[in-house]
């Protein structure tokens, strides 16, 4: 996206001090560019200072539901990136405030000041689907692509990494449940893909290095079912659990009251939606080589990552094996 100088480049990166944002803004570091990061809460973003040099990194208020504020964060940026999304809505936070509107805030704002743009998204995103993350996450591609048409779009997997919301989740879930809930059977399949994978897709689309107005998608290495995940989880932690097919009828029933349930009981009715469909790398993806293999990058499996971090759910921590 530019031939200056990395020094030179300032990357304004909304949502920024996220999961994937952290990982993102080191990955940016790494490679010497200018960051801004904006967030609601520029107070709350002071992790990110150690990824870089002093004065490297520094963060500015944005919200995404406020336009003026997402202008006033891309002035003066070569990049914008945007990572911002909610996996549930609450009070002001809706799907279409964050997802469409927002995503299209940055879009507009990458045209007026002329700049790159990275625009993140999800597989499984579609205007069609009963659930509406994906569909307001598909609003929000097309309205990218229509305002700055340069645009690069990811649409990664279900991540995984030390602060993810997938195997924590399910790892913490199993600590103090005896069942664990395989919705809809557990057939539906995903692709995880390792966080800092995907932040480097991200930072080679700020090089300059992906098709431009392009939908990539990135999935591991591996393919596994819902309850094959849940296996691997239990294995991992080294606990004993019974896994219990739940119907999508009956799980949906269910996510009426468990949205309003704390962490990691939490499941919404959206969520039982989004397990309909198989959430991995398309066919035509693949063909078109708009995957991680596709721009040379080699994913890291579960194997590799997974387990560096949940030893801590096992029953005795990293030091003894033990089945629970």
């Amino acid at each position: 996206m530019t031939a200056r100088s990395n020094v030179d480049t300032l990357v304004t990166v909304y949502g920024g001090s996220g999961f994937l944002g952290r990982h993102v803004v080191r990955a940016l570091a790494k490679r010497d560019y200018r960051i801004r990061v904006a967030v609601r809460r520029p107070d709350l973003a002071f992790h990110l200072q150690p990824l870089g040099r002093v004065g490297q990194i520094h963060a500015v208020q944005a919200n995404l539901r406020d336009a003026q504020s997402v202008e006033a964060a891309a002035r003066g940026a070569h990049v914008l990136i945007n990572l911002t999304g909610i996996l549930k809505e609450s009070g002001r936070q809706r799907f279409e405030s964050i997802h469409s509107f927002g995503a299209e805030q940055v879009a507009l704002a990458a045209s007026v000041h002329g700049a790159g743009m990275v625009h993140v998204s999800a597989i499984g995103a579609d205007e069609n689907s009963p659930a509406a993350y994906a569909r307001s996450k598909a609003v929000a591609e097309r309205l990218v692509l229509a305002a700055q048409p340069q645009a690069v779009i990811m649409r990664p997997s279900i991540l995984f990494g030390p602060e993810d919301d997938f195997f924590n989740r399910f790892a913490a879930l199993a600590r103090m449940s005896p069942v664990l809930p395989l919705i809809g059977g557990g057939h539906t399949k995903f692709q995880p893909a390792f966080v800092g994978d995907v932040a480097r897709a991200i930072a080679n689309a700020v090089d300059g290095k992906l098709r431009a107005g392009t939908i990539y998608e990135l999935g591991g290495p591996d393919v596994r079912t819902f309850k094959e995940l849940m296996e691997y989880i239990l294995a991992t932690i080294e606990r004993k659990r019974l896994l219990v097919p739940l119907p999508f009828f009956a799980a949906k029933f269910k996510a009426a009251f468990l949205q309003f349930a704390p962490a990691p009981l939490t499941l919404t009715p959206g969520q039982v939606d989004m397990l309909r469909t198989d959430n991995i790398v398309s066919d035509a993806a693949i063909a078109d080589k708009r995957t991680f293999a596709g721009i040379g990058i080699e994913p890291e499996p579960i194997e590799a990552i997974v387990p560096s971090y949940l030893w801590r759910f096992r029953k005795a921590g990293q030091f003894r094996n033990s089945v629970a």
